[in-house]
Parts: C-alpha cells; structure tokens; sequence
C-alpha cells in the first residue's frame, strides 16, 4: 500500500476527489461547498474536476437543502451534504433526525438512505456562541444515525469512505482544528470500520476516552503523566454511535481509572454517557471516581482571553487524572 503524508483536509480533498471519480453516483453538495472561507481546503479544485453538476454550491437554506439530499439518496443517488457550521444544522433537524434517520425502519428495511451528512465544528476564533457548538451527541441520541468523529488523517479518510459507502445515513464530524495535523494516508482507497475504537497509547494505571481533536490533548496529556509517573492508556472512539464499547470497558477493567474527555457540555454530552456505561457494566473495576473534562455548561465566549478559559485542553486532562489516581 502506498502511503503519502498529507494534512487532515487534504485527505479529505483525496477521498471525496477518489469518491467521485469511483462512483458516479456520489455527488457533493452544501452552502459554500466551493469556498475556502466555509470549507477551508477541503473541496479545493473539485468543482474544476467535476463540475458544478456533482458539486453543487447550495443556498442559504440547510431545511431545503437537506430534504433535496435526503431525496436524493431515496432515489439511489449518495449524496454527501456538507454543513460548514455545524450549529446550522438546527434548521435540518426535521429533515436528518425525522426522516433520513427514520425511512429505513419504517419502510421495513426496504429503503435505504445512503447519505453522508458531514457536519464541520468552527469553534475558536471569537465566532461566539452561534458559530462554535459541537453538536455531535444530538445526533447519536438518535436511533438510526451513525455517528463518526476522526481525529487523524488517516481515519478522515477511511472513516469518509465508510460513510459514503454505508447504505444508511451517517452524520460525519470534523474539527477545523484538525486541518492542519499531518499524517500518513495510504493512496489507495480504503475504509475504517464504523464502530471500532483504537488505542492510540497503550498504559496500566489510567485511561483516557476521548474523540476528535481531544484525542491530540489527550495524547499531549499522557506524555505528561508520564513524566509523573503515571502511565495513561489513550482511547480514540472515532465512532460515537455505534461506541465501542468492548475497547472502552477492557481498557477500564485494565486500569481501573477513567478520564473522559470531551468537546461537547457537560451535560447530557459524551463523557455523560461513557460515565453511566462504565458505571452499569464495568462499576466493580473502578478504584476511583470517573473524571470528566468538559465544556462548561455556558455558550461559546467571543472573547479570545475567555476562549482560553471556555475550550479544554491538555492541562485540564492532566489536572482531571491526578485527581482521580490521588482518589485511589
């Protein structure tokens, strides 16, 4: 297999570029789908390629937009609606969650709805509390929809080409702080399996759950425990629906310590339901209480100096872990 080191949007650019090219049935579409300023690098020179027929710059209307790519799907078609803030996806939420989640089950498994929603997080930059929310979890609430987070190149590209590929509806998370990380990426195509973790470092005395950009805070935090003395076993999900939750209970029935973190509110979001799976099916191996590193329950500041304060980084884990190894 031929690898290449490429950023994490370039190998977005590469799988939708091989996408198209291997299925004329796939087609690009979404608000700014054209735009280095909605889509940073991600769609550059496609429409060159393809065609404003297969990459097709939508209004500014995400309800319509998503019924025409729900349509489509329905009719055959794999469409891959982008939405380059994820916090517009309010408007699309009787199209996604109503229907697209739904036909499948409800036509008895005769239809399928072959549609990647891919769902870009902005946060950071004072774009503030309408421009910056992580609304991943809405969506794994809700039966019918995969949900897929990658947090290195290689796994944006192999878990976009499991989406594409899936004959259901799969909601597709990036970060735009992930665009600049560099990776090796096989040219081929290739698919990372919907459901399955990994282990991105393996430890005894900890575990560290994370998903996305939290996976490279998350890995910054465990060298620094190390140097403690404390030896931290980093978990990626990629997927949170369905989670894998045989990686996620081995690797706390191995240490017996758990830190979640996470880029969403405390409330009701990720490390809420890690907690309660771990304290339902792995509670006799716990030797502490879960550590959770969350966003506050509070809107996204637009303040730089607030942002600094507002988003959770490596030192927050650190803090988090020492805490639940002095509990045991």
């Amino acid at each position: 297999m031929c690898m290449g080191k490429m950023t994490y949007a370039q190998a977005i650019n590469q799988t939708l570029r091989q996408m198209l090219e291997a299925d004329g049935s796939v087609f690009l579409m979404g608000q700014g789908v054209t735009s280095p300023w909605y889509v940073g690098t991600t769609t550059a020179g496609l429409i060159d390629s393809f065609g404003p027929e297969r990459i097709i710059d939508t209004p500014v209307s995400e309800n319509a937009v998503s019924g025409t790519a729900v349509g489509a799907a329905l009719a055959g078609m794999r469409p891959v609606l982008v939405h380059p803030r994820m916090d517009f996806m309010y408007y699309a939420m009787d199209q996604i969650v109503n229907h697209a989640a739904n036909w499948y089950y409800m036509f008895g498994g005769q239809v399928s709805v072959p549609l990647t929603v891919w769902a870009i997080i902005n946060r950071g930059g004072e774009q503030a509390a309408q421009h910056s929310q992580a609304l991943q979890m809405l969506f794994a609430h809700i039966p019918g929809l995969k949900v897929v987070m990658p947090s290195t190149p290689y796994d944006a590209k192999g878990l976009l080409v499991a989406a594409v590929r899936d004959d259901n509806p799969v909601v597709y998370v990036d970060d735009r702080w992930l665009y600049n990380v560099e990776g090796d990426v096989p040219e081929e195509i290739y698919s990372v399996p919907i459901g399955k973790g990994v282990m991105r470092r393996s430890g005894s005395d900890l575990t560290i759950v994370a998903a996305s950009y939290m996976v490279i805070e998350a890995m910054k935090a465990a060298e620094q425990l190390g140097r403690e003395g404390v030896s931290a076993e980093v978990i990626d999900l990629r997927s949170l629906k369905p989670l894998d939750e045989e990686l996620l209970l081995g690797s706390v029935h191995k240490t017996g310590r758990l830190v979640v973190a996470d880029g969403t509110w405390r409330t009701g979001g990720m490390s809420a339901g890690i907690s309660a799976i771990v304290a339902e099916k792995a509670f006799a191996s716990l030797k502490a209480p879960v550590g959770r590193v969350t966003l506050p329950d509070a809107p996204a500041p637009a303040s730089c100096v607030l942002e600094k304060l507002y988003y959770p980084g490596a030192e927050d884990i650190v803090m988090a872990a020492r805490k639940v190894v002095a509990a045991s």
